[in-house]
């Protein structure tokens, strides 16, 4: 299966491609620099992967919760490339990619995954592994972490533990993990198999926290990098009063 993953919802950046035998990742910087840097960094991979967007399978990105303008970023430029080259989204819990990347590096099965939501707030959601798939035990919620009870015998994961570590629970193991495009890619197939695929409009991303409305700049930005993922994405064409190719 051929994939393109990405997730701007943390301070990294991160993007990954498979072919369905090998994968090739990239990492940078997130927040603010994500939009100017996302899709030049995505076609370059997919140019080292030797992969053409219109290849590919599906494009999976991480939806949520997150940062307000990643999550805005990796859905417009999602949309972009997808209509672009008429190919189905994946769109992917950040919290899921955490608790698979907690599992990947550190063998954890039972996963509180804890992202930093700023304000003195964490992103909160509770997986458990079957050893096949990830399953989703409650919502996904957003609470203070003096208000976080964990469960007996799970691990708490995720990049809330420097803003937040204090107010956590000191008695569980605490494991580095990000929703990583790697991440994405491993979940993906199990989720395509279930026909979690979404067509370009319907797929959104999930704030969790409320925000009543997009400033104009965050409407103007949010524009152009769907307008700009849906240049990437079309296949370049010849103009009508081109000299003939000899």
């Amino acid at each position: 299966m051929k994939l393109l993953a990405f997730d701007t919802s943390t301070e990294t950046l991160s993007i990954a491609v498979c072919d369905g035998a090998r994968q090739w990742t990239q990492d940078g910087a997130g927040g603010p620099q994500a939009s100017m840097h996302l899709i030049p960094m995505l076609l370059a991979l997919l140019d080292e992967a030797g992969l053409r967007l219109s290849a590919l399978d599906a494009i999976v990105f991480g939806r949520g919760p997150g940062s307000f303008t990643g999550l805005r970023t990796a859905c417009a430029v999602a949309q972009g490339l997808a209509f672009g080259a008429s190919l189905p989204l994946l769109p992917v819990d950040t919290l899921l990619a955490v608790a698979e990347d907690a599992r990947e590096r550190h063998g954890a099965a039972r996963v509180h995954a804890l992202l930093d939501a700023r304000m003195g707030e964490i992103y909160l959601g509770d997986y458990a592994h079957d050893g096949e798939r990830w399953r989703r035990e409650g919502e996904i919620r957003l609470l203070r972490p003096q208000d976080f009870v964990p469960r007996p015998g799970w691990a708490l994961a995720g990049n809330a533990f420097e803003a937040c570590g204090d107010a956590l629970p000191a008695d569980r193991p605490r494991l580095a993990a990000l929703p990583t495009a790697a991440a994405l890619l491993r979940v993906a197939p199990g989720l395509l198999a279930l026909g979690a695929a979404l067509a370009p409009e319907a797929a959104l991303p999930l704030y969790i926290r409320d925000k009543v409305a997009k400033t104009s700049d965050e409407r103007a930005a949010e524009r152009a990098a769907r307008e700009a993922a849906v240049h990437a994405a079309a296949p370049a064409t010849v103009p009508d009063d081109a000299p003939p190719q000899r």
